[in-house]
């Protein structure tokens, strides 16, 4: 089994309710092992992770996913790249909506509803994770 780690970030832009990280996908992490030999890739449950962990993180949610809604993979993401991880934060439903990209290159998107107990404040923390 891998622990799941975070990939190396190499800066953060925040505007309003949006957070953008430029990530280095580099070919060590421990997900591109035996997927696939011939031509490794990072798999989706893994950038599905880092959008859950970044983004509950930086707006404030127990990492406590209730739907995962039209994720999308349309690109295969390879060692040794750049992307940028872009999380917009919609209060008022407790959602997050990612995307991964590169200029005009998308890798994958999708929408993030999180639990949240009547108890727990909705209101994001806007903690710099990067």
């Amino acid at each position: 089994m891998i622990k799941s780690t975070l990939p190396t970030i190499l800066s953060t832009e925040i505007e309003d309710d949006t957070i953008c990280w430029r990530l280095e996908i580099a070919a060590e992490l421990e997900y591109f092992k035996g997927h696939f030999p011939d031509q490794p890739v990072l798999p989706g449950v893994t950038q599905l992770d880092w959008a859950i962990k970044l983004g509950c993180q930086h707006f404030g949610y127990v990492c406590d996913v209730a739907v995962l809604e039209v994720l999308k993979f349309q690109q295969l993401m390879l060692p040794n790249t750049q992307v940028n991880l872009t999380i917009s934060h919609n209060a008022a439903k407790a959602k997050l909506m990612f995307a991964y990209s590169d200029g005009d290159k998308r890798f994958a998107s999708g929408r993030i509803a999180c639990n949240v107990s009547p108890s727990e404040s909705i209101q994001p923390t806007n903690k710099d994770i990067g």
